[in-house]
């Protein structure tokens, strides 16, 4: 099944739900930066979190920061997701592993750590963005991105997100996201089956494993609650807009001391990108240029 993104509403346009499904570009991060079980884990769930979060926004070119700074071995978590349907990210421990939780799953909490925050900043393409912070609840990626929604937003929300990874890489990973908005909070007797229903959900992966579609999960979950499935599709992917060029701006910004102690080195200067792990090399040559351009700056 195809990496995507599906909005549905329900309740007459009082619930809004999206769901994305992730597995490719999950693995694809995996891949990219050598990710451990648990960390392929603790990143697939916050680049679906930051698909879901980016869904709602209104212009083109918005886009979502999520970064999660907690106090387990993972280190700090960075995803960057866009109402385009692109999504990179990368944790700072990529090789950390740990045992399963007591429940048997992968500890991603314990991972991440309960004690830290979770930062969040809107870009709407225009002014300057938006940023919220809240304390982490409990590590798991999910809680805390619900608790953001809750305090940050005011909006009462549900998120359910996962990601099933083996020795064969990736097989399922997305997520669900469902808000109740002010029109249908007032119906007690509608919040309380939706709370029923998303309270039996044993986790996302498992509905995807069983070969259930993204519309076959909003039936399930509001079929009666007057749904309404959009009918666009959007396909959403990992990408990374660093280039060459941008690497070489970069490396100005080192300065002409810099520049020149690594052209007399006379070796490539290796640039890493955090984001996507792809590694630019600039020759001496390169860096030559470089300097000349520096030099010739007023």
């Amino acid at each position: 099944m195809a990496d995507q993104l599906i909005r549905a509403t329900a309740a007459e346009g009082g619930i809004r739900t999206v769901g994305v499904i992730t597995t490719r570009l999950t693995d694809e991060a995996r891949q990219r930066h050598n990710l451990s079980y648990v960390a392929t884990a603790a990143l697939g769930r916050t680049m679906s979190a930051g698909l879901l979060l980016a869904s709602s926004m209104k212009r083109a070119e918005s886009r979502v920061n999520i970064r999660i700074n907690g106090d387990g071995p993972l280190g700090g978590i960075l995803v960057d997701a866009g109402l385009d349907g692109t999504v990179r990210g990368y944790v700072a421990n990529p090789a950390i592993e740990l045992p399963p939780n007591d429940k048997g799953k992968l500890d991603v909490g314990g991972a991440v750590g309960s004690n830290g925050y979770l930062y969040v900043v809107r870009d709407v393409g225009y002014g300057y963005p938006y940023s919220s912070t809240v304390e982490l609840v409990s590590g798991e990626i999910g809680d805390d991105v619900t608790h953001y929604l809750a305090s940050s937003e005011q909006t009462p929300s549900a998120l359910v997100l996962g990601v099933f990874v083996s020795a064969e890489g990736v097989t399922a990973a997305g997520g669900l996201m469902i808000q109740v908005l002010p029109k249908a909070a007032r119906d007690e007797a509608l919040v309380e089956k939706l709370e029923s229903r998303m309270a039996k959900l044993t986790g996302f992966t498992p509905l995807l494993r069983a070969g259930k579609s993204l519309p076959q999960i909003f039936e399930d979950l509001m079929g009666d609650m007057g749904l309404e499935i959009l009918p666009e599709t959007q396909l959403v992917r990992f990408h990374c807009g660093c280039s060459f060029d941008r690497v070489l701006g970069a490396l100005k910004i080192l300065g002409q001391a810099e520049l020149q102690d690594m052209i007399e080195e006379g070796e490539d200067a290796e640039v890493i990108c955090h984001f996507c792990g792809e590694v630019y090399n600039a020759k001496p040559a390169q860096l030559e240029r470089l300097l000349v351009e520096l030099q010739a700056e007023p």
